[in-house]
Protein backbone atom coordinates (compact mmCIF):
# COMPACT_ATOMS: atom_id res chain seq x y z
CA UNK A 1 0.00 0.00 0.00
CA UNK A 2 1.08 3.56 -0.59
CA UNK A 3 2.29 5.67 2.34
CA UNK A 4 -0.61 7.34 4.14
CA UNK A 5 0.42 10.83 2.95
CA UNK A 6 0.02 9.67 -0.65
CA UNK A 7 -3.56 8.48 -0.20
CA UNK A 8 -6.47 10.74 -1.03
CA UNK A 9 -9.08 11.65 1.55
CA UNK A 10 -11.79 9.69 -0.31
CA UNK A 11 -9.50 6.64 -0.41
CA UNK A 12 -8.96 6.85 3.36
CA UNK A 13 -12.72 7.21 3.91
CA UNK A 14 -13.39 4.17 1.71
CA UNK A 15 -10.86 2.09 3.60
CA UNK A 16 -11.99 3.42 6.98
CA UNK A 17 -15.59 2.48 6.22
CA UNK A 18 -14.48 -1.13 5.78
CA UNK A 19 -12.34 -1.03 8.93
CA UNK A 20 -15.25 0.24 11.04
CA UNK A 21 -17.57 -2.34 9.49
CA UNK A 22 -15.11 -5.11 10.39
CA UNK A 23 -14.84 -3.80 13.96
CA UNK A 24 -18.64 -3.83 14.34
CA UNK A 25 -18.98 -7.28 12.79
CA UNK A 26 -16.32 -8.73 15.09
CA UNK A 27 -18.08 -7.26 18.13
CA UNK A 28 -21.49 -8.55 17.07
CA UNK A 29 -20.22 -12.08 16.48
CA UNK A 30 -18.39 -12.00 19.82
CA UNK A 31 -21.63 -10.84 21.48
CA UNK A 32 -23.41 -13.95 20.22
CA UNK A 33 -25.38 -12.72 17.22
CA UNK A 34 -25.40 -15.62 14.82
CA UNK A 35 -28.00 -15.28 12.08
CA UNK A 36 -27.34 -13.21 9.01
CA UNK A 37 -30.58 -11.30 9.52
CA UNK A 38 -29.75 -10.32 13.11
CA UNK A 39 -26.14 -9.53 12.22
CA UNK A 40 -27.11 -7.32 9.29
CA UNK A 41 -29.88 -5.52 11.17
CA UNK A 42 -27.81 -4.91 14.28
CA UNK A 43 -24.77 -3.73 12.30
CA UNK A 44 -26.87 -0.98 10.74
CA UNK A 45 -27.39 0.41 14.23
CA UNK A 46 -23.65 1.16 14.36
CA UNK A 47 -22.51 1.94 10.83
CA UNK A 48 -25.18 4.38 9.66
CA UNK A 49 -24.05 8.00 9.54
CA UNK A 50 -26.07 9.08 12.57
CA UNK A 51 -24.60 6.35 14.76
CA UNK A 52 -21.08 7.11 13.57
CA UNK A 53 -21.62 10.81 14.31
CA UNK A 54 -22.79 9.95 17.84
CA UNK A 55 -19.75 7.70 18.36
CA UNK A 56 -17.48 10.44 17.06
CA UNK A 57 -18.79 12.87 19.69
CA UNK A 58 -17.51 10.46 22.36
CA UNK A 59 -14.19 10.02 20.55
CA UNK A 60 -13.40 13.70 19.88
CA UNK A 61 -12.12 14.55 23.40
CA UNK A 62 -9.64 11.66 23.16
CA UNK A 63 -7.97 12.71 19.90
CA UNK A 64 -4.43 13.96 19.63
CA UNK A 65 -3.77 17.06 17.55
CA UNK A 66 -2.62 14.86 14.67
CA UNK A 67 -5.77 12.72 14.85
CA UNK A 68 -7.98 15.80 15.10
CA UNK A 69 -6.38 17.17 11.94
CA UNK A 70 -7.10 13.92 10.12
CA UNK A 71 -10.70 13.93 11.36
CA UNK A 72 -11.16 17.53 10.18
CA UNK A 73 -9.68 16.65 6.80
CA UNK A 74 -12.40 14.02 6.38
CA UNK A 75 -15.17 16.11 7.86
CA UNK A 76 -14.39 18.99 5.53
CA UNK A 77 -14.19 16.86 2.40
CA UNK A 78 -16.78 17.79 -0.23
CA UNK A 79 -19.97 15.78 0.22
CA UNK A 80 -22.27 15.34 -2.73
CA UNK A 81 -24.73 12.66 -1.65
CA UNK A 82 -26.02 12.73 1.91
CA UNK A 83 -28.00 9.60 2.88
CA UNK A 84 -31.73 10.07 3.51
CA UNK A 85 -31.54 9.22 7.20
CA UNK A 86 -28.73 11.63 8.04
CA UNK A 87 -28.18 15.34 8.32
CA UNK A 88 -25.28 17.01 6.54
CA UNK A 89 -23.53 17.46 9.90
CA UNK A 90 -23.94 13.77 10.75
CA UNK A 91 -22.66 12.70 7.36
CA UNK A 92 -19.65 14.98 7.62
CA UNK A 93 -18.79 13.67 11.10
CA UNK A 94 -19.19 10.08 9.91
CA UNK A 95 -16.89 10.72 6.97
CA UNK A 96 -14.34 12.27 9.31
CA UNK A 97 -14.52 9.15 11.47
CA UNK A 98 -14.01 6.91 8.43
CA UNK A 99 -10.99 8.93 7.29
CA UNK A 100 -9.50 8.72 10.79
CA UNK A 101 -10.09 4.95 10.91
CA UNK A 102 -8.50 4.50 7.48
CA UNK A 103 -5.54 6.65 8.47
CA UNK A 104 -4.86 4.76 11.70
CA UNK A 105 -5.26 1.44 9.90
CA UNK A 106 -2.77 2.33 7.16
CA UNK A 107 -0.27 3.44 9.80
CA UNK A 108 -0.70 0.10 11.59
CA UNK A 109 -2.07 1.76 14.72
CA UNK A 110 -4.74 -0.87 15.27
CA UNK A 111 -4.51 -0.71 19.07
CA UNK A 112 -5.20 3.03 19.02
CA UNK A 113 -7.97 2.58 16.46
CA UNK A 114 -9.73 -0.02 18.60
CA UNK A 115 -9.24 2.09 21.72
CA UNK A 116 -11.07 4.96 20.01
CA UNK A 117 -13.80 2.75 18.57
CA UNK A 118 -14.33 1.12 21.97
CA UNK A 119 -14.77 4.60 23.45
CA UNK A 120 -17.25 5.57 20.75
CA UNK A 121 -19.37 2.45 20.88
CA UNK A 122 -20.58 1.39 24.32
CA UNK A 123 -19.93 -2.30 24.74
CA UNK A 124 -23.31 -2.87 26.35
CA UNK A 125 -24.96 -1.71 23.11
CA UNK A 126 -23.24 -4.37 21.06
Amino acid sequence: MKPVNELTTPALAYLGDAVIELYVRERLVAAGYSTSASLNQKSLDFVRAGAQAEAMQKILPLLSQEEMGVFRRGRNMGHGNVPKGATVAQYRAATGMEVLAGYLHVLGREQRLYELLDAGYAQEDI
